[in-house]
């Protein structure tokens, strides 16, 4: 199941590229929006707490909307967010790294700004 998947979700990164696009139609903007509120908003057709069928509704619904949304665009948008997506790809082993990073020196920071604030 997962394998049949991963071709949809590939079109996930892609679609948010699309988005930004002036070419993308209407149609394709409020699928992708819709897939993105749904993976994001609490209100779920099974709460997520459920066990199993929780995350199950959110392992079809969004790839589904995202993969109706893909169809919807032209193909020279799709293939615009499409390279623009595997450029991102290609950074991503350097990405995730820089990120987590930040966020720990962000933490580190905080952490002393908060110390210093309690010691007077």
């Amino acid at each position: 199941m997962i394998a049949r998947l991963r071709p949809i979700w590939k079109d996930a990164l892609p679609m948010l590229f699309a988005l930004g696009d002036g070419r993308t139609p209407l149609p394709a903007k409020l699928l992708a929006g819709a897939a993105l509120a749904y993976a994001v908003l609490p209100l779920d057709f099974l709460p997520d707490v459920t066990p199993v069928l929780g995350l199950a509704d959110d392992v079809l619904i969004v790839p589904t909307l995202l993969a109706l949304a893909a169809r919807a665009l032209p193909a020279p948008v799709l293939q615009d967010a499409r390279w623009r997506s595997g450029k991102v790809q290609q950074r991503l082993p350097w990405l995730i790294p820089a990120v987590i990073g930040a966020a720990l020196l962000g933490l580190t920071l905080l952490g002393w700004g908060v110390w210093k604030l309690a010691q007077g």
